[in-house]
């Protein structure tokens, strides 16, 4: 069996197999996407194609919408050549329930990729025109948090928004300047209205996605590379919206035991593939089960009818409380503590990690203890609740494959949002954040992981993060084995606003932070002691 248009025509063999087919005609619904687009999505990766892609197929197959997603890929272009290009945008979607049985299904949902490069004359000129339908009327992303920033940890531009901000929208190569840039292609076809949808573990992230298009927009306007009329077009959120939400589902990077299993059952070229850009993806996608998404219901172009499909569309404060009960208490806060532990103590899956007695009572009191107390009910789903099916339910799953590498990644892009905010609250709500414990001793953890040394002294790679180098210069003279290494090093990483949103020894707790550090640093077994320490105090 291939999974290809053409292969999906021997429908007895993939039934033997236990995969079910699109009840739709892919090939058709292609057509009409290309001729007629209404939903874009950037940032074509793993939980996009299994989650949203998930969604669009539902809606499609109860004849709720007759045309896919648009698909645009604006960082790293082995995707369309490698994934979507050879198996005509088909994806395999795999879920993995925590009792063993897998769910097989092809997902015929995405309609056409298109690669976001200006030096691609085509295909920029493609993009443009998909811009400028008047029908179109929602862009989705999932580019991490990294892909909305514009300044690195200096306050200054990275490099390439720069080249982006002195070049314009002909040339505009980052994810934002690319969306600005097509802004201003809609804004010359008609002025039409439209929805820009963040779906990233992002605070706000419709905020942080508006902030970053209207500062393009304006430093364009101010050199003269856009129409002054622009700003109002993307300005007035009654024509251009930036809806905030909640999106959760945890999408491990693909499993060679799912490659497998679909190799043996007779699937072609499952071959799990990484990028130049290191991106881990195949033509499969495997995911847990469970799966979240809350919207707010602001769309002037009009949208897809998602609520047939599970999502919650509700306002822009109960999205803010459940996007927060998410991203800064119950799930991404846990990951982001223990991942690191998990990756020093040898720990290769997130669930064997919460196995581990330590960590597991790491991410109750992360959650339950500092967590839970500072956030607010969103009514539409229950913090305990949702924290409760986390513990029990989702994160020991253990055919689920996460890694604890896998969290890892770009760790330095969200600690500001996964612990910042309630760092906030308590300094907020008592004047200080030093009755904090768990909270401070995921960010030493986080540090001493930075060493790329574990408990017993060996090392090991450390997973991409585009303040490494930075970081690891800081860090520079504190050695395993030699608590008394460890000076002032710190004091530039927990004092810097926009790694963490706030001063930590303002806020309390960037000493104890130093001395839980200075304890991991001790020698091999001291980072499970300088646990124990923190969390069963005498």
């Amino acid at each position: 069996m291939k999974l290809t248009k053409d292969g999906l025509n021997d429908r007895q063999s993939w039934a033997k197999a236990g995969i079910g087919l699109p009840a739709y005609d892919s090939a058709q619904l292609a057509q009409r996407t290309k001729e007629s687009p209404i939903w874009v999505h950037f940032g074509i990766g793993n939980i996009f194609r299994i989650f949203l892609g998930g969604i669009a197929d539902r809606l499609i197959s109860d004849g709720a919408l007759d045309k896919g997603i648009t698909c645009v890929e604006a960082f790293d272009f082995d995707v369309v050549d490698k994934i979507y290009a050879p198996y005509d945008n088909l994806t395999l979607a795999v879920t993995l329930h925590e009792d063993g049985r897998t769910d097989q299904r092809v997902l015929g949902s995405l309609a056409e990729a298109v690669k976001a490069r200006p030096d691609d004359t085509a295909a920029w000129g493609r993009l443009k025109e998909i811009f400028s339908v008047p029908g179109l009327q929602m862009v989705s992303f999932t580019i991490t948090e990294k892909g909305y920033a514009l300044r690195g940890a200096d306050g200054d531009y990275l490099s390439y928004v720069k080249a982006d901000m002195d070049g314009g929208p002909g040339s505009a190569a980052g994810a934002m300047g690319v969306v600005t840039a097509m802004l201003y292609a809609r804004f010359q076809a008609g002025r039409y209205p439209l929805a820009l949808v963040s779906m990233d573990n992002v605070s706000q992230n419709g905020k942080k996605l508006r902030e970053s298009v209207m500062e393009t927009a304006k430093v364009w306007a101010g050199k003269g590379l856009v129409d002054q009329g622009f700003l109002d077009y993307v300005g007035d959120e009654s024509v251009v919206s930036f809806p905030w939400t909640m999106i959760d589902k945890i999408t491990p990077r693909p499993s060679e035991a799912v490659a497998k299993a679909l190799s043996e059952a007779g699937v072609e070229d499952m071959d799990i593939v990484v990028t130049s850009k290191q991106t881990y993806i195949a033509p499969f996608v495997n995911a847990e089960g469970p799966g979240y998404l809350v919207v707010e219901d602001s769309f002037p172009n009009g949208r897809p009818p998602l609520e047939r499909a599970g999502v919650y569309m509700a306002s822009r404060e109960t999205v803010n409380k459940s996007e927060r009960m998410k991203v800064t208490v119950c799930l991404n806060p846990i990951h982001t503590a223990l991942c690191t532990y998990a990756c020093m103590l040898g720990y290769e899956l997130f669930a064997d990690g919460m196995g581990d007695p330590d960590l597991r009572e790491l991410a109750r009191q992360v959650g339950y203890v500092e967590g839970l107390p500072m956030v607010e009910d969103p009514r539409i789903l229950s913090p305990k609740a949702f924290l409760d099916e986390l513990m029990a339910v989702r994160f020991p799953n253990p055919c689920l494959g996460d890694t604890s590498a896998r969290i890892a990644v770009d760790i330095s892009q969200m600690v500001g949002i996964r612990f910042g905010v309630n760092i906030k609250a308590y300094v907020s709500r008592y004047g200080s954040a030093e009755r904090l414990t768990a909270i401070p001793l995921a960010i030493a953890g986080w540090i001493r992981y930075l060493l790329a040394v574990d408990d017993e002294g060996r090392p090991f790679e450390l997973s991409p993060d585009p303040m490494l180098p930075e970081l690891r210069e800081q860090l520079a003279g504190v050695e395993f084995g030699r608590p008394e290494s460890l000076t002032d090093q710190l004091r530039p990483i927990l004092s810097n606003t926009n790694v963490f949103g706030s001063d930590l020894y303002a806020a309390g707790i960037g000493e104890k932070i130093e001395n839980m550090v200075r304890q991991e640093l001790a020698g091999p077994g001291a980072v499970r002691a300088a646990l124990k320490r923190a969390l069963y105090p005498v």
